[in-house]
């Protein structure tokens, strides 16, 4: 490829700032709203979400906007792994070569997901989103030998009779085998706690690789910039798509909600979606407003001039986009750490409290990340890639 496509990395980046925000939310916000589930998934009460439930609308606001991060994460993962292997076939490596840098990869992603659980204190073994991405880079081994128009046609499947499937192996509410938390409905049930059930984001990494796939189709190896012009009205027509689909499951409110259903007509509860497991109503929204978001920042690019300060690699989007996973880990980690030392646990203030931590750690990390990033550019084989 004769450069990355830029507005990968910005539309990744931009899920990082986000993802701060949540995280910081759960480190400093004692008010904070996150049972987005008819499934039992706190890790402290077991409870789900309980129908006439407050919604305070800054505090959803503020959690909902967040929802955007996971399906674009696993979306974009599955796009930049159809890209990354062509370009690794390119410098001759053999298909075994390209399974083994899978499987290390996920492992590693798996092996952060531990230190996460085990930091987190408790005896309990708590899977979430970095579960989800290290064992669906697991499954993309064998499934990437699929034609990619299958995966897509799969991944969407999924969102269409997932709810069916999940439904009958665990109802709402009931707390799921382990087997079923691990693959479909999530369940707070000590010494097991699945907040991220494989299947639905799998799903969403599946689409992301036939992007991935359509775009290398359309010459993104050979001429980025075009391929970011040609695909701009694509994504936005797909995003609008997406999102009459998610008003038309919101409006009927029965199948595909996934057990979580509006208490009333206010824009809350028709933006109160599941996402744990994701429903299509859920995944039809984040993935429709990513498509539109991804659309518009390729629009950007395509319109670009070389040199141009928002396409420059010191751009905190790019630069956040570029170190993903080394940005989750010390941002997760220094932001509950400091929120202990400062108020002696986690959710001790409020929500001004959680909208400065971001700020400070998007500061923060902004140095770290870009001495990552050089670091990995000088060791492209060694470790670094992987992180």
């Amino acid at each position: 490829m004769n450069r990355r496509l830029l507005a990968i990395d910005w539309m990744r980046g931009l899920v990082m700032v986000l993802m701060t925000l949540d995280h910081a939310s759960i480190a400093f916000n004692g008010g904070r709203v996150a049972l987005d589930s008819a499934y039992p998934i706190d890790p402290f009460t077991g409870a789900g979400w309980v129908p006439g439930s407050a919604l305070p609308p800054l505090q959803f606001a503020t959690r909902w906007v967040t929802h955007l991060c996971a399906p674009t994460f696993l979306f974009l993962s599955g796009t930049s792994l159809a890209l990354s292997l062509e370009k690794r076939r390119g410098e001759a490596m053999s298909e075994r070569e390209l399974d083994r840098h899978l499987l290390v990869r996920g492992a590693v992603v798996l092996g952060c997901e531990g230190v996460l659980s085990l930091l987190a204190g408790g005896t309990s073994a708590m899977l979430q989103v970095l579960y989800a991405i290290g064992v669906s880079l697991w499954c993309m081994v064998p499934l990437r030998r699929l034609d990619a128009r299958a995966l897509v046609a799969a991944g969407l499947a999924w969102f269409a009779v997932g709810e069916w499937i999940t439904t009958a192996v665990a109802p709402p509410g009931s707390v799921a085998a382990p087997l079923a938390r691990l693959l479909v409905a999530p369940a707070a049930a000590p010494p097991l706690v699945v907040v991220y059930p494989l299947a639905g984001w799998l799903a969403m990494m599946m689409l992301g690789w036939g992007f991935g796939r359509a775009l290398l189709a359309a010459g993104a190896a050979r001429d980025a910039r075009g391929v970011a012009r040609r695909f701009a009205p694509r994504c936005a027509a797909a995003g609008v798509a997406a999102l009459a689909l998610f008003a038309l499951v919101r409006g009927l409110d029965g199948y595909g909600n996934m057990g979580l259903h509006r208490d009333d007509g206010s824009l809350a509860q028709w933006l109160h979606v599941s996402k744990y497991p994701p429903a299509l109503a859920y995944a039809a929204l984040e993935l429709g407003l990513m498509a539109v978001a991804l659309g518009g920042f390729l629009a950007l690019e395509a319109r670009l001039r070389a040199g141009a300060a928002f396409a420059s690699p010191r751009n905190p989007l790019r630069v956040y986009g570029e170190t993903a996973l080394f940005f989750y880990m010390l941002h997760f980690v220094g932001l509950m750490v400091v929120a202990v030392a400062l108020t002696g646990n986690v959710g001790q203030r409020g929500l001004g409290s959680a909208y400065a931590a971001t700020a400070a750690a998007l500061v923060a990390l902004y140095p770290l990340c870009t001495a990552w990033r050089r670091y990995k550019r000088a060791h492209p084989r060694g470790f670094a890639q992987y992180v």
